[in-house]
């Protein structure tokens, strides 16, 4: 048995940010359609097994409509199991328990429909037990998209069955992201982009749009194209993805900044921010936060709130989510004839 998780989160790109930037809506009708169009997909590839996330918004019973009332003649789906085993509560731990679940069943890689703090989660669920090795496929339904891909889901379900059935080299399909933990007492969080620290004194609504209050900003990569707090490094440092060491900057009043950087904190939404000063954050390395009373945004969200008690810490670690590369997957996938079929023979069999 060849099987496939698809985690899809209805809360993602619904966030308070609609209210203060131009930020879209992503439905929930277009979610379940996504989760579909994966599904013939990974049929295509052989994956005999999809299971399927339950939640309050919609989308699992979208889907399960779709498999009940399914034509005869329809291209056929894999076995469609949903992972209903735990109370679905609405908020980040049906994401966490769903992984788990997933995982304990047996599942080659996981998909997750959301932003980037939905792929935070399921890496977090990932990789706290034995789901270390197995790999993340993030697609962008959220707000901030900066580690999840803007892909068509019919391609990505492509890549996430040849990945799962290993039909193509798991060496070139996937590489291990870095990832950035933050410790304060006995709590750790991870973060897929950026930690940013704020002075703040309440988490709030989490969503962090106002960057006016940042002290310090760390990343794990800085694109130019991004959007989000890590778009600050993007603009002023770039610092690759596919490169393992990131980027730290300490932050201050765009009145008093040396440089100011004009970026996308989120969709539609571009602000001055002031940068003191910035350099390099390598693998491994661990940095005490200055800034004692505030709270502690991981990837676009306030997590941890700082009473001035006891410190946080932010280290980068090299040892992140296994991460699907869509491109490289589909790249090996035509170079080696997977999907070429001539005079009936498979394109492996017809190669000269």
């Amino acid at each position: 048995m060849t099987a496939v998780g698809i985690v899809a989160n209805p809360a993602s790109g619904r966030d308070i940010r609609r209210l203060v930037a131009g930020a879209s809506v992503f439905p929930t009708a277009e979610k379940a359609n996504m989760v579909q169009r994966m599904l013939g997909a990974l049929a295509t590839v052989n994956v005999t097994t999809a299971y399927v996330s339950v939640d309050l918004g919609g989308i699992s019973a979208k889907v399960l409509r779709a498999v009940r009332h399914r034509p005869a003649h329809a291209a056929p789906w894999p076995e469609v199991r949903f992972v209903d085993d735990d109370t679905i509560t609405g908020r980040a731990e049906d994401t966490t328990n769903a992984v788990h679940r997933m995982v304990a069943a047996g599942a080659d890689v996981i998909i997750c429909l959301g932003g980037d703090g939905t792929a935070r989660v399921a890496t977090a669920a990932l990789l706290d037990g034995p789901g270390h090795d197995i790999p993340l496929l993030p697609l962008s339904t959220g707000t901030n998209n900066a580690f999840p891909e803007l892909r068509e889901a019919t391609v990505a379900g492509l890549a996430a069955g040849l990945v799962a059935t290993g039909a193509v080299d798991p060496a070139l399909a996937t590489s291990r992201a870095s990832v950035l933990a933050v410790t304060c007492g006995d709590r750790t969080e991870p973060a897929l982009v950026d930690v940013g620290v704020a002075t703040a004194r309440h988490v709030g609504a989490r969503a962090l749009w106002d960057p006016t209050a940042l002290t310090e900003l760390y990343c794990t990569f800085a694109e130019p194209d991004a959007v989000g707090l890590s778009s600050v490094p993007g603009l002023l440092c770039p610092s690759p993805r596919d490169k393992p060491d990131g980027v730290a900057l300490r932050l201050c009043p765009v009145e008093e900044a040396p440089t100011v950087v004009h970026a996308p904190i989120a969709p539609g939404l571009v602000l001055p921010v002031g940068v003191a000063e910035w350099r390099p954050l390598r693998v491994g390395e661990r940095v005490e936060v200055a800034t004692r009373t505030g709270v502690v945004a991981v990837d676009g969200e306030r997590e941890i709130e700082l009473h001035g008690t006891v410190p946080a810490t932010v280290r980068l670690r090299g040892d992140g989510p296994r991460r699907v590369d869509v491109t490289a997957v589909m790249d090996q996938a035509a170079r080696t004839g997977l999907f070429r079929q001539i005079a009936g023979r498979s394109g492996k069999d017809s190669q000269r």
